[in-house]
C-alpha cells in the first residue's frame, strides 16, 4: 500500500523536472506497510540529490541529516542535536555508538505512519565509521525477524559512486535490504535546454557542450544564460572563463573529489588526451608516454567514478572507445586547459578567440554526435528505424582500398534488440555539426554498408541517416522523400519525439 492520490504530495515548483524520480521517492516514502524500508539514491556530484531529498522530507514531514566531513564523535553529536530539534525534545546527549544512533533513527517510524529519514552523503559517514553498514544490517535484520511495526523509510544518498557500489552492489550485504535503488542522472539535452530557458536549438546545443545537463551549474553563474546565439561567446567569457565564478575551477574540483588522492596530474593528462582525440587505452598510454598498466589504472579510476564511459565499437565489439562523461571536463581539457596560463595575463575575450576553433572542432563536433546517439535512444521511437533501438554507438572498419589509411567510420550506428549477440543493424549514420550535408555523405554510408555486407552483416533493412547542425541540400531532401535516407537536424533533435516519428513515416510514404 502507498499514499492515496489525495494525500500524495505534489512535486514542489522549486524542483525542475525529475517527475519520475519524485514519483519513485514519494511512492517509497509513503508506503504504509508495517516494515522498515531502505532506499538508495546515488549520482554524481551537482545533480540535485540534496535538493530533491530536502523537498521530499519537507513535503512529508521527514528527517534529513546532512552529513559533513567530520570526526566520528562530531557527527554523532550533530545527529543527536538535530534529532532533538526534530522530535522537539531535550537533547539526550550524543549517541555513544552508531548502533544506538541507528536504533534511534529507525524508532522514528514507530508512530504509526511512514516517516522518510535521509542520511545525505552517506559515504562520508562510512569513511568516519566503517562499522555503520554492519550496524544498519543488524538493525534491519532484528526488526524484520521480530515483526515489529516499524514504518521508517530510510534513504541513503551518496555521490561517491565507488563507495555506493561497494555498499549496495549486487554482492554487498545491504543490497538485499534495499527496496528502492534510484540513480539521479544529469538532465538530458532537451531538459537542459528548458532548464536554461533556451529556445534556439543551436544555442542550446552549444551551451550543452559546455555545461551539459548538470543542474547546479546554472546556479553557479547566478542564472545567467546567453540571450541568443550572438551572445554565446560573451556568455562563455563571463562565466566559465571568469575567475570570479565557481564554474571557473569546477573541472578541477570534479577531478579532485572524484579521484581522491590518486595521481591527479596523470588523470588530467588522460582527460586531455581523450578530449583531443585519443579514444583507446593504447592510444592514451602512448600519448601520455606512460606504461599501459599505469594508464589503465588511471582510466579505470575515472570510469569507476563516473567521469568516463567505455563503449564498444558497433562493428568491432572488442574495440572499446572511451569518452568523457561530463561535458565541462571535455570543454576544459580540450579548449581551456592549454590557455590557463594566458588567462592569468590576458582578458578572457582574447583567450577565447584562440580557443574557439578548438572548441568547435574538438568539443562541439563530438558532442553533437553524442547528442544524436542520445536522441536515437531517448526520443527516436520505433517508427524512425523500423524497430526499437537497443544501442546507438560509433562504428568503424578498416578501409580495404587504403590499408594504411584511416578507418571508414560512422557516428551513429543503431542496432535492435537481440539475445547475447549483436542486434539487427537498423541504421548507419554520419553526424556533421558545422557542415551542410549532401549526397556524398549518403554515398559514404552506402559504401560502408557494402563493406559490412562483405563481412556477413545483414544490411537488407538498414536505413542510412544523416545528422547535421546546419542542414541538408535539396538533393538530400529529395533522397529523403524517396525513402532513401533519414535526415535529422537540430529542430528535429529538440522537437517532440512523436512528431519526429510521424515526420519520418510521412517521408517514407512519399
Amino acid at each position: 500500500m502507498s499514499l492515496s492520490d489525495v494525500s500524495r504530495p505534489a512535486k514542489p515548483e522549486a524542483v525542475f523536472d525529475r517527475d519520475a524520480e519524485w514519483d519513485a521517492l514519494v511512492t517509497f516514502a509513503g508506503d504504509t506497510r508495517p516494515d522498515p524500508g531502505l532506499g538508495v539514491v546515488s549520482g554524481r556530484l551537482r545533480q540535485g540529490k540534496t535538493h530533491l531529498l530536502k523537498a521530499l522530507t519537507e513535503a512529508l514531514g521527514g528527517f534529513r541529516f546532512g552529513v559533513q566531513q567530520a570526526a566520528r564523535a562530531e557527527s554523532l553529536r550533530r545527529l543527536g542535536d538535530e534529532l532533538a530539534r526534530y522530535t522537539d525534545t531535550a537533547p539526550p546527549g550524543p549517541p555513544p555508538r552508531w548502533e544506538d544512533a541507528v536504533d534511534t533513527l529507525l524508532a522514528l517510524g514507530e508512530r504509526g505512519r511512514p516517516v522518510p529519514v535521509v542520511l545525505d552523503e552517506f559515504p562520508d559517514l562510512v569513511r568516519q565509521s566503517p562499522e555503520l553498514p554492519a550496524a544498519l544490517h543488524s538493525a534491519y535484520r532484528r526488526l524484520r525477524e521480530t515483526g515489529r511495526d516499524n514504518r521508517t523509510r530510510l534513504l541513503l544518498s551518496g555521490s561517491s559512486l565507488p563507495v555506493m557500489h561497494r555498499l549496495f552492489g549486487a554482492a554487498a550485504p545491504l543490497h538485499g535490504l534495499a527496496d528502492l535503488e534510484l540513480a539521479l542522472r544529469p538532465l538530458d539535452f532537451r531538459q537542459a535546454a528548458r532548464f536554461w530557458g533556451i529556445d534556439d536549438p543551436r544555442l542550446a546545443l552549444l551551451v550543452h557542450s559546455v555545461v551539459g545537463g548538470t543542474p547546479a551549474y546554472r546556479h553557479y553563474v547566478a542564472g545567467d544564460a546567453p540571450s541568443g546565439p550572438d551572445d554565446f561567446d560573451t556568455w562563455v567569457c563571463g562565466t566559465v572563463l571568469d575567475p570570479r565564478t565557481p564554474l571557473f575551477l569546477e573541472s578541477h574540483h570534479l577531478l579532485q573529489e572524484g579521484t581522491d588522492h590518486w595521481d591527479r596530474a596523470l588523470c588530467h593528462s588522460a582527460l586531455a588526451a581523450i578530449a583531443t582525440g585519443c579514444r583507446t587505452q593504447g592510444e592514451i598510454a602512448e600519448c601520455l608516454g606512460t606504461p599501459l598498466t599505469d594508464a589503465s589504472h588511471c582510466l579505470a579510476l575515472l570510469q569507476t567514478n563516473g567521469l568516463l564511459y567505455g563503449e564498444p565499437d558497433a562493428f568491432r565489439p572488442h574495440l572499446v572507445r572511451l569518452r568523457i562523461a561530463e561535458p565541462l571536463l571535455a570543454f576544459e581539457h580540450a579548449a581551456v586547459r592549454p590557455q590557463r596560463s594566458a588567462l592569468e595575463q590576458q582578458g578572457s575575450g582574447e583567450v577565447w578567440r584562440r580557443a574557439r576553433p578548438v572548441f568547435d572542432s574538438a568539443v562541439v563536433g563530438p558532442h553533437f554526435a553524442q547528442v544524436c546517439r542520445d536522441w536515437v535512444m531517448d526520443f527516436a521511437g520505433p517508427a524512425v528505424f523500423g524497430a526499437h533501438p537497443a544501442t546507438a554507438a560509433q562504428g568503424s572498419l578498416p578501409d580495404p582500398e587504403q590499408p594504411a589509411g584511416p578507418d571508414v567510420g560512422a557516428d551513429v550506428v543503431v542496432r535492435g534488440r537481440a539475445d547475447a549477440r549483436p542486434g539487427p543493424l537498423l541504421s548507419v549514420g554520419v553526424a556533421r555539426w558545422d557542415e551542410v550535408m549532401d549526397l556524398h555523405h549518403l554515398e559514404h554510408i552506402r559504401r560502408l554498408l557494402v563493406l559490412l555486407a562483405a563481412r556477413g552483416e545483414d544490411v537488407t533493412h538498414t536505413r542510412p541517416a544523416c545528422y547535421s547542425g546546419v542542414g541538408f541540400t535539396h538533393a538530400l531532401h529529395a533522397a529523403e522523400a524517396e525513402g532513401q535516407v533519414v535526415l535529422v537536424g537540430l529542430d528535429r533533435l529538440y522537437q517532440d519525439g512523436s512528431s519526429a516519428a510521424t515526420a519520418t513515416t510521412r517521408s517514407a510514404r512519399r
